[in-house]
């Protein structure tokens, strides 16, 4: 998994997604591909032959044929995914209408006028485009869309029809506040957009709509407002997001981490949230919004690293309060990046700098102890990942349980294997760790930098740690 992601942020860096051309595809791609390179004709029975042909056949892939008029001279059928549509409304917005029109000024061999009449005068529906070849066709009905063919008829009718089931908007679990808005996004994308759009009520917020996915064709949306947007961040990323040629796109990560600026930093550049007054703040700022469809997680980007460290709940709240937390956040984030690379410095390189009192404290704790704090750092370290990786991919009846060991491998401190101290220093910093808004789900990049980077910095890198000593022992005496 590491090594294909190094792949893919390589070739992102030397712009393979760009150039590289698909020159053959698979046998089954191909012939599929060749029957939907054609548009429609005018025997309805050849194009449904040559949709259920390029379908596969498949079982959810239903065709209603039926004929309607004065006399029943007229000819159609009604193409759709089962599970995809809602068959109440089709029922009720094409079927029935179509039934009781009975055509009685035209011809069974006028279909254009037929087609134009149930466009414009019969369907009872608000969305109802032409389509013209297969591909548009195929598409269309993958997409929960109701294509109307007609017999003697080269174009088509689609009518939006989408019905699947979805799930309601509710609070997400991920960003939970004490006061402001408790509505979250949800899987589907048009929901999404109509709660961005209940936010911003502004005629210049634009919603581009682009298809990414060569096998999934997931359908995704670039929101921003225009005239505050830099339209040069909005060029780009609607031209790194176009120039995408992949197989799938099935979460806005897979979208972050190819047009991401920079590929290999453990910082974030592009940021996400479940919330709708999130975004919309986000793109008042001038930010752009990219909406998924299937994921409740919209990307906003550019992100900035300062943007961990704040909450919509710090713009609904009194300015001092919301300042005092916002400084808490900042300790906290030091504690969690420094707190066990400073343990490790002073307890086993620079004891001088300790009090005489804490350094007798220090040892009595470690006494009896056969690990050096670097190695108890470390292994308490991954014990706690450990943990939260259990508890949290483990099913919630099981995962209670994961509290009994979470309480075994502290009882090692009783044991004598563990220092009380060390103990102490590594609850300190996974819980101050889970303070940053943002990075409270990526608490692994501190323990990393804090454990690794500082760490062997204290072990291996004493000179700055002997500058500071120098200037302590200067102000102290």
């Amino acid at each position: 998994m590491l090594f294909g992601f190094i792949l893919r942020k390589i070739s992102h860096l030397v712009g393979f997604e760009h150039t590289r051309v698909h020159e053959t595809l698979e046998n089954g791609e191909e012939k599929a591909a060749a029957k939907l390179k054609e548009p429609l004709q005018e025997r309805l029975s050849e194009n449904l032959s040559k949709l259920k042909a390029a379908m596969g056949n498949s079982n959810d892939f239903k065709v209603h044929s039926f004929r309607f008029g004065s006399d029943g001279s007229l000819l159609g059928a009604l193409i759709f995914i089962d599970g995809l549509v809602d068959t109440k409304f089709m029922t009720n917005a094409i079927l029935r209408p179509l039934m009781n029109q009975r055509f009685e000024n035209f011809q069974p061999t006028a279909g254009q006028k037929v087609l134009d009449e149930l466009q414009h005068e019969v369907l009872c529906a608000s969305d109802v485009t032409v389509v013209r070849s297969l591909p548009e066709v195929a598409s269309s009905c993958l997409s929960g869309d109701t294509i109307l063919l007609l017999d003697g008829n080269v174009t088509g009718l689609v009518i939006s029809t989408k019905g699947w089931e979805k799930r309601s908007v509710s609070e997400p679990q991920s960003e939970t506040v004490v006061r402001g808005p408790r509505e979250g996004f949800t899987e589907n994308l048009r929901t999404n957009t109509s709660l961005i759009r209940r936010k911003i009520r502004n005629e210049h917020l634009r919603v581009d709509h682009m298809t990414v996915g060569r096998k999934t064709q997931t359908d995704i949306c670039l929101i921003y407002l225009d005239g505050v947007a830099d339209p040069q961040v909005v060029d780009t990323v609607k031209y790194r997001i176009g120039h995408l040629d992949v197989d799938s796109i099935l979460e806005s990560g897979y979208i972050e981490e190819y047009i991401d600026d920079a590929p290999f930093s453990p910082f974030a550049t592009i940021g996400y949230s479940e919330k709708p007054d999130v975004v919309a703040a986000r793109i008042l700022e001038g930010r752009t919004a990219i909406v998924v469809d299937g994921t409740p997680f919209v990307l906003t980007a550019p992100m900035l690293f300062i943007e961990s460290f704040q909450t919509a709940e710090d713009y609904y709240t009194r300015p001092l309060y919301a300042s005092l937390t916002r400084i808490l956040r900042f300790v906290a984030f030091l504690i969690a990046v420094f707190g066990p690379a400073v343990y490790i410095s002073l307890t086993a390189f620079h004891q001088e700098l300790l009090p005489t009192t804490l350094l007798f404290t220090i040892a009595k704790a470690r006494e009896g102890t056969p690990f050096p704090a670097f190695v108890e750092a470390l292994i308490m370290l991954f014990a706690f990942e450990i943990l939260r990786e259990a508890g949290i991919r483990l099913p919630r009846p099981v995962g209670q349980a994961i509290g009994l060991v979470g309480a075994a491998v502290l009882g090692a401190t009783g044991a004598g294997i563990f220092g009380s101290l060390s103990e102490g220093v590594e609850n300190m910093v996974h819980i101050t760790g889970k303070v940053e808004p943002v990075m409270k789900n990526h608490e692994i990049y501190t323990d990393c930098f804090g454990v690794y980077k500082n760490a062997f910095t204290a072990w291996k890198d004493a000179k700055i740690y002997d500058k500071l000593s120098a200037v302590c022992l200067k102000h102290w005496g």
